[in-house]
């Protein structure tokens, strides 16, 4: 008997510290600041930040553990921006994290939104091809006022 595939499901309050696990193991893999008392803290009230703003924040679960997690909150009335794409180390590479974004681009395109755009760390690279599997087109770059002084890539699909 095969164990169950990995499922993506809205988020629900029981999975709030392991979202914040989820998402510090990769910030720690990049050598990145995590910081959700102040920069990261969207992650400390997901519904407000989210499901309130008529947005999204879904994860990726393996036999009830969270694994991966994407989110999208609109940004304008054409315009929804992805954000909170991670997957654990050990999860990629198997069309999980395109999985997730397809669920998000699909709740993006479902409620009307003619483009979606993301922003992400330069040190993310594979996150980068997923975008460009997609058919995401790089728009630019920009740094961002965050601990680190991120330097940011951008990338715009149109729906």
């Amino acid at each position: 008997m095969s164990s169950p595939k990995p499922a993506i499901e809205l988020f629900a309050p029981p999975h709030a510290a392991a979202v914040l696990d989820v998402i510090g193991t990769v910030f720690e893999e990049y050598g990145m600041s995590f910081d959700p008392s102040d920069f990261d803290s969207d992650l400390l009230d997901i519904p407000r930040h989210y499901a309130d703003r008529g947005g999204w924040f879904s994860v990726l679960t393996d036999a009830g553990r969270v694994v991966g997690t994407v989110a999208a909150v609109p940004k304008g009335a054409a315009t929804c921006e992805i954000k909170r794409l991670y997957l654990l180390p050990e999860y990629r590479g198997r069309g999980l994290g395109r999985a997730l974004m397809e669920h998000i681009l699909d709740r993006v395109r479902e409620a009307g939104f003619r483009e979606a755009v993301a922003w992400s760390d330069v040190r993310l690279e594979t996150a980068h091809q997923v975008y460009d599997r997609l058919g995401f087109e790089r728009i630019g770059e920009r740094d961002i006022d965050d601990i680190d002084q991120s330097h940011e890539l951008g990338f715009l699909k149109r729906l």
